[in-house]
């Protein structure tokens, strides 16, 4: 396989504005920030986020702390932002972002035990 060729910044601005509007373009990589219900949902975050990068073998930079978990996407073989980052991005946000809806047989975290916290930064 070839190594992907980095994207240009406006490139990656429309491609962020069309598809990933929580995520941000900053020194070279995609950064996306989910605060958490506390230091058990950011180990379950930080795990989910493991699991998808260990499947698509494109592996992130995590940041953890107790009610957070930052995510910092590159392709460090191309120097910068590439397809591989915005296609792991998009993955990573379709996965923690998911919720049972509300004809779903599953009922979803109660409020008090609270996971992800619905933040856009």
């Amino acid at each position: 396989m070839a190594t992907p060729r980095p994207l240009s910044s406006p490139d990656i601005t429309r491609r962020l504005n069309e598809v990933l509007p929580h995520w941000r373009h900053q020194d070279g990589a995609l950064r996306r920030d989910y605060r958490t219900g506390g230091w058990r949902a950011t180990l379950l975050a930080a795990n989910a986020i493991a699991h998808l990068a260990e499947l698509a073998w494109h592996h992130p930079e995590l940041e953890l702390g107790y009610d957070h978990v930052g995510i910092r996407l590159s392709t460090h073989s191309a120097g910068g932002v590439t397809d591989l980052d915005l296609a792991l991005a998009e993955e990573i946000e379709r996965w923690l972002g998911w919720r049972p809806g509300p004809d779903s047989a599953l009922s979803g975290t109660p409020a008090e035990h609270a996971y992800l916290i619905d933040d856009p930064g």
